[in-house]
């Protein structure tokens, strides 16, 4: 890898933390733990599968990175996103509460398949 592609890697990779540093509130885990009760319904629920509008796996969410769960919640509050059920709980959070929720779940451990 010649140094000029490493130095393009370390930018796109340093890119998302840089804008997440910027003006995003910080996030307090237990603070999010004590706002999961719309979260658990689905995501805390092994192979948990939503029949509406359509069957779709639910996806696992502790271990996330942080800056990904806030973008998502951000994207389903905006409508980019449209997961009806996602859109309507994003649509009741405000940016600390997104915060706190990706500090809570991005703190915990990731699962996946072989480690549920």
């Amino acid at each position: 890898m010649t140094l000029s592609k490493f130095i393009v890697m370390l930018l796109m990779l340093a890119a998302p933390i840089l804008a997440w540093a910027q003006g995003a509130p910080n996030g307090d885990p237990a603070a999010g733990a004590r706002k999961t009760q719309m979260c658990r319904g689905c995501h805390g629920i092994d192979g948990w599968r939503t029949a509406y509008p359509e069957v779709y796996s639910v996806p696992k969410i502790g271990g996330q990175h942080q800056v990904y769960i806030v973008k998502a919640l951000q994207a389903y509050k905006s409508g980019e996103r449209s997961h009806p059920s996602m859109k309507a709980i994003a649509a009741t959070l405000s940016d600390q509460d997104m915060a706190d929720l990706a500090a809570y779940y991005g703190a915990a451990p990731a699962r996946t398949a072989n480690n549920k």
